[in-house]
């Protein structure tokens, strides 16, 4: 038997030295090393609830069925357990776990789910890997990005890149995908939408001339004579001064922030 330590409190088990070592490459090389003779080990970072539930998987190879989506939360703790013990069959059964809930509650993992796994797991964890391709289907299901995941995939450029990789996998044939060499009707409606746009800015411009907004643009000398029908007579060489005191157009300048803070660069872990 040996003795593990467990948490902050030091939680203390006594486990089968044999059983844990024919499972994880991780105690083997604890209690098997020549240069250690202790029979005790401390897992000062690790949660007591988690460890019970492995506690339990590992003397009947079960683990609890979740019933809704913050039973989740123990299962991923679960795996993170399982991926630093290096313990293959369990992370097989959270994996299967983890996979079946969503299927059969037909959802799919939630950004805190997704940001969690990416900030504990490195490229090439299982757990990872399925959460991505899940997202990934979502995404192209979708009629549109969600804001939140919006934010998140400027932030964290590898899990965009895990996104697109996951669909271009899928090798979709080439008729269901809309080519816009050949169809440019969707940069059209961009183009028209644009236009009206700006005749919407249009409006609100000469709406602002009625309310006395303190800021102001002056039109050019030549746009003044080419709408005043007394000061577009003056001959070239007057005074333009009285010209664009009388044709001035008062309107709100907007000004446009660019949208780049510190705060939109980095990664997901929080």
């Amino acid at each position: 038997m040996v003795d593990l330590y467990v948490g902050t409190e030091n939680t203390h088990w006594i486990l089968h030295e044999k059983l844990l070592c024919y499972h994880s490459p991780f105690f083997r090389r604890i209690f098997y090393s020549k240069s250690n003779t202790s029979k005790s080990f401390g897992l000062p970072d690790e949660e007591d609830f988690p460890f019970k539930t492995f506690v339990g998987w590992l003397y009947s190879y079960s683990l609890p069925v979740p019933r809704e989506e913050s039973d989740l939360g123990v299962q991923f703790d679960l795996y993170l357990l399982a991926e630093k013990l290096e313990i293959p069959r369990l992370i097989q059964d959270v994996l299967a776990n983890v996979r079946e809930w969503y299927k059969y509650s037909d959802s799919y993992p939630g950004l805190r789910r997704v940001q969690y796994i990416y900030a504990n797991t490195e490229d090439g964890s299982p757990m990872r890997h399925m959460l991505v391709h899940a997202v990934a289907r979502l995404m192209v299901l979708e009629k549109g990005i969600p804001k939140h995941w919006d934010k998140a995939l400027r932030k964290n450029g590898q899990l965009a890149v895990d996104i697109i990789t996951a669909i271009q996998a899928w090798r979709l044939e080439e008729d269901l995908i809309p080519d816009a060499r050949d169809d440019p009707a969707e940069a059209e409606e961009l183009i028209e939408d644009s236009a009206i746009e700006e005749a919407e800015g249009g409006d609100a411009g000469e709406a602002g001339e009625s309310t006395g907004d303190d800021d102001t643009i002056v039109a050019s000398p030549s746009d003044v004579r080419a709408h005043d029908p007394v000061n577009g007579a003056k001959k070239k060489g007057d005074d333009l001064s009285k010209s664009v005191t009388n044709g001035v157009s008062r309107m709100a300048l907007k000004e446009v922030p660019n949208g780049i803070t510190n705060g939109d660069y980095g990664t997901l872990a929080n």
